[in-house]
């Protein structure tokens, strides 16, 4: 009796070890939960997130409120069955945030980048929404190339053959318009003065592509300076919002209204806002914030309808101009467009 008794123990004593065992071994899930909320005109840990030197900036009565999500990359079983449950926590398969072709670090090297572009992008609309086009110039001559010896770096091109140039997409549209050996009739501008040199496109190894040999960016000649200084986040989300702020710092009306307002989205170059991940966290994260509007990207609403949070208006964007407008109608006391499922 007393053997069968230590047996019935041990027995038990085993399958509870096994069960703990189970419930701590490592998930091949991830946990997306509500991370923090900044609020892009103001200051996080002392310091100003968007910082505008040599012009004068304004103070706006309310806040423009980027959102975030926090992934808890190492998920034990009894962790998982509490995010199931959880409202406002979402049990995802591992590989839609780490690819199984890259590692953890590769990740997140590759969302500091575009949480870098997204920085840059955010500047570039501000300044051409306030009047400061970004216009095309060249970051680089390509050793070789067809330009080598007649442009330079901060060349800004203005036409080609007479066509105006005004975006980085014209001048390609143009220079691609003639077949590789044409002669084109480039005009720019160097340290302020204009001039036109002729230059004969190359084809390019891969495709026979005409090609002037050059690398563009963008120039704007704003007569201030504007840098955003926030550590800690990662990807290309907040776009929109730094966007916003910028504008808002410089702009001498108040875009919120006295509002505390959210959102999320990326930009690009030409004011468009993309979708993104972690709605549902990101909504739940801007009520806790106390934000009373919330700017959805267009191609997230579907998701954002059925993730809805009481008591936060949600307004559907695809450019920036969508989100001015969606600013100026709340602030005003109206309804913004909201979003639609389609």
């Amino acid at each position: 009796m007393r053997r069968r008794g230590v047996t019935v123990i041990l027995g038990a004593l085993i399958t509870a070890l096994l069960a703990v065992g189970v419930m701590a071994a490592p998930l091949p899930y991830v946990v997306l939960k509500p991370g923090p909320t900044v609020n892009t005109l103001g200051s996080d840990n002392g310091t100003e997130v968007i910082q505008v030197t040599d012009a004068k900036t304004t103070t706006s009565a309310g806040q423009l409120r980027l959102t975030t999500v926090n992934v808890q990359s190492q998920v034990e079983l009894v962790w998982a069955i509490s995010s199931w449950f959880s409202s406002s926590d979402a049990v995802v398969p591992r590989e839609l945030i780490y690819p199984p072709d890259r590692t953890e670090k590769q990740v997140e090297q590759k969302n500091a980048e575009e949480w870098t572009q997204s920085q840059s992008s955010a500047v570039t609309v501000a300044l051409t929404k306030l009047g400061y086009p970004a216009r095309p110039a060249v970051s680089k001559v390509v050793e070789g190339g067809a330009a080598t010896g007649i442009l330079q770096k901060d060349d800004v091109i203005t036409a080609v053959d007479g066509t105006a140039v005004d975006s980085p997409a014209k001048l390609t549209e143009l220079v691609r318009a003639k077949p590789a050996g044409s002669e084109l009739a480039i005009s720019y501008l160097r340290g302020g003065k204009a001039a036109t040199a002729k230059i004969t496109t190359k084809a390019s190894a891969d495709d026979n592509t005409p090609r002037l040999g050059i690398e563009i960016g963008a120039k704007q000649d704003a007569p201030f300076k504007v840098e955003i200084d926030l550590d800690k986040i990662g990807g290309p989300s907040a776009g929109l919002m730094f966007t916003l702020g910028i504008m808002d710092k410089i702009k001498p009306e108040d875009l919120t209204g006295g509002k505390i307002v959210a959102g999320t989205g990326t930009i690009d170059n030409d004011g468009n806002v993309g979708p993104i991940g972690g709605i549902p966290q990101k909504l739940v994260g801007a009520k806790k914030a106390g934000a009373q509007l919330f700017l959805v990207p267009k191609g997230n609403c579907a998701e954002a309808l059925r993730n809805s949070v009481d008591g936060l208006v949600m307004a559907e964007v695809a450019t920036v101009d969508d989100a001015l407008t969606a600013l100026k109608t709340f602030s005003g006391g109206g309804t913004p467009k909201p979003c639609s499922a389609a």
